[in-house]
């Protein structure tokens, strides 16, 4: 098997950064308002959501690549307001390369899709999406999605709703157009919880397949201090706790 070079590593580990980022600004816009046809369940057809406009977050990320055998944590201050998307890093450990050509660049991404108003193409509408019937197991519904266009902005995948439809969960599946060449496939669940009335992005998961690097992973936790301009209950903090892993508390001392 030819091995890697030093040029194709790094450009390797740069699209992986490519392909993470667009997830991240995916968890940041699709959550509010989202809107579906006929066939999804009715009281999440008609619910008229406040939408997230503004918030401050503390966000931790933390990134291995198997193949490659490295990994890294970074945790940031991230605020989003009528100004933009901005960041500050508050510690980060682990590689070295990881830090600067992923997670750091993460964020940097994410501050550029925002000004440049790219997350209306990746909102859960009808002029983004084809919505199919709703089923129910588990004490959840489901409905799929279809992408109306190959877009490294739309996931091909379906919509977990809560037990009556109500409430947006989960969005589960994979991108419909790989970022690049060197990454294959980008699988992806979002999490996303109701707090003090607002849904908004409580985490990210995702597996990316990347040239060289092999299976990549990404997870992203949000802890919000404010969102709309109003503080966050502790009632809705508690909620939202059970998303932060032990294993990541650890990682932030």
């Amino acid at each position: 098997m030819k091995q890697p070079t030093v040029r194709s590593r790094s450009r390797a580990m740069a699209q992986w950064a490519v392909g993470f980022s667009l997830l991240m600004i995916l968890a940041a816009s699709d959550a509010p308002r989202a809107r579906t046809p006929d066939t999804a369940p009715e009281r999440f057809l008609k619910a008229s959501d406040e939408p997230l406009t503004q918030y401050r977050a503390y966000r931790r990320l933390h990134a291995r690549s198997e193949n490659f055998g490295q990994e890294a944590w970074l945790e940031a201050w991230t605020e989003l307001d009528p100004r933009g998307f901005s960041y500050t890093v508050v510690s980060e450990k682990g590689s070295d390369y990881i830090r600067n050509k992923v997670l750091k660049a993460v964020l940097k991404r994410e501050q550029e899709l925002v000004a440049s108003g790219e997350t209306r193409r990746s909102a859960l509408t009808p002029d983004n999406y084809d919505f199919e019937a709703a089923t129910q197991a588990g004490g959840e519904q489901y409905v799929g999605i279809k992408p109306k266009r190959k877009d490294t902005l739309l996931v091909d995948g379906r919509l977990v709703l809560n037990q009556d439809g109500s409430d947006l969960l989960r969005v589960e599946g994979r991108l419909s157009k790989n970022p690049s060449f060197w990454t294959s496939l980008v699988n992806v669940i979002r999490h996303y919880a109701r707090l003090d009335g607002v849904r908004v992005p409580i985490a990210t998961e995702s597996v990316a397949k990347v040239k060289f690097a092999g299976l990549s992973h990404l997870e992203v936790r949000y802890e919000y201090e404010t969102i709309n301009g109003h503080p966050v209950s502790a009632a809705a903090r508690q909620a939202a706790s059970r998303f932060v892993t032990p294993e990541q508390l650890a990682s932030a001392r």
